[in-house]
């Protein structure tokens, strides 16, 4: 199951990135399972990782790649995480690493590993190794099409994201791909995500700028609450568009992280519209808290509640169960007489009390919509928070149950 309709875009070509895919058969043979992507000199890469404290070998061997040398090749694997492997984890990775520096004429440091799957299965480097030579040949600037089926699991569907700015005349453009459906939560989920801009920009002013867009969007989702072992996230910039991140005013840098930032929300959100089993697609705005934080946690204690997510699939406005979830939220000195609650712009609860135009019948039909807005008002404070998540469905359980089989 998956919500909307979203065909992947025709994506922009950047001529300093090209994306190569083979079919390894690592879990199944019906689509590829490797992807190698290829970077010039000139990108410049910024990347974030889970914070699971069982993150896996590719994690953290990427991690301290990153610190020792410029990337050039990216190598992803579906079907197998590489996780829980313990030392032999870290012995199939660097094979494969080793195997793609070799054919890439290029040190071991300069190839980052990416492997999503199963966790506590040998990865199978044997096979991966097998097939690069594949991959190698296959890579092309117009392959990102095929990188984002490549790097699918349990997913329904691609995901992808292309679009373009104009910034003092000069056009900026923006592809992105993602995989992600179960396993999801911030820091981060189980998802991969390959986001490319033709802008220029220092190594410094690049970290900063993801961690800044990565908070808003891919650490904003949830489908189950579980936090995953491998995901990551990769900014590269190519330089290409012949703007100068560093060199641009306060305004117009404001303008470049604000609409990287709706890109980023739009690829994350496409994960959540693909959520195992997912039905709705749920945006859950909390407003006039004290604190960001404090409207997260609110946020958070609805978009994870098993009883608020099992209503929304069954269209039922129990909106008791919203009440609970707000109220279990971390608050201090919590008034619940001035907390307030809309779908989709509708009046559901005010001064802490179901208002009495709500009936059951509109109820109904709100809670029917396949995408829905809970907005709630805390009237507390000026901050807010923005999150996204899907409903808990019987798919949900069977995908899961089914998953290893």
């Amino acid at each position: 199951m998956a919500t909307g309709v979203f065909p992947l875009p025709e994506f922009h070509s950047f001529n300093s990135i090209k994306l190569g895919t083979a079919n390894a058969g690592i879990k199944q043979s019906v689509r590829d399972d490797v992807t190698l992507i290829a970077l010039d000199e000139s990108v410049q890469l910024s990347a974030v990782f889970t914070k699971n404290a069982f993150c896996a070998a590719p994690v953290v061997l990427a991690k301290t790649a990153l610190e020792k040398a410029d990337t050039r090749y990216l190598l992803i694997n579906t079907g197998n995480a590489n996780a829980g492997t313990g030392m032999a984890g870290f012995v199939s990775a660097e094979a494969c690493i080793s195997a793609v520096a070799e054919r890439g004429g290029v040190t071991a440091d300069a190839v980052l590993p990416f492997s999503t799957g199963v966790i506590g299965e040998p990865l199978p480097s044997d096979k991966i190794i097998s097939v690069l030579d594949a991959a190698f040949e296959g890579l092309n600037v117009d392959h990102w099409d095929k990188a984002a089926s490549a790097i699918l699991t349990t997913d329904t569907r691609p995901k992808g994201v292309s679009s373009s700015m104009l910034l003092g005349g000069e056009q900026l453009r923006f592809n992105g791909i993602c995989k992600g459906s179960g396993m999801i939560n911030p820091d981060m989920a189980t998802m991969l995500a390959y986001v490319a801009i033709d802008l220029s920009i220092s190594g410094s002013s690049l970290d900063d700028l993801l961690l800044k867009v990565n908070a808003q969007s891919f650490n904003r989702i949830t489908v189950d609450s579980d936090t995953s072992t491998n995901d990551a996230v990769v900014l590269m910039a190519t330089g290409e568009s012949g703007i100068h991140y560093d060199d641009l005013n306060a305004h117009d840098k404001r303008q470049v992280e604000q609409w990287l930032t709706e890109q980023f929300i739009a690829l994350s959100q496409l994960i959540v519209r693909d959520g195992e089993g997912a039905t709705k697609f749920i945006e859950v705005a909390v407003e006039n808290g004290k604190t960001e934080a404090e409207c997260e946690a609110v946020g958070y204690a609805i978009a994870h509640s098993p009883l608020v997510k099992t209503a929304l699939f069954a269209s039922d406005p129990n909106w008791g169960r919203l009440l609970m979830a707000i109220g279990k939220a971390p608050v201090q000195n919590f008034d619940i007489q001035k907390v307030a609650i809309d779908i989709n712009n509708v009046p559901l609860v005010k001064h802490g009390e179901k208002v009495q135009s709500f009936t059951e019948e509109v109820g109904q039909k709100l809670f029917s919509e396949e995408d829905i807005q809970i907005r709630v008002t805390l009237d507390r404070g000026d901050c807010s928070a923005t999150l996204w998540t899907s409903d808990l469905s019987f798919e949900y359980i069977k995908i899961n149950a089914e998953y290893r089989t």
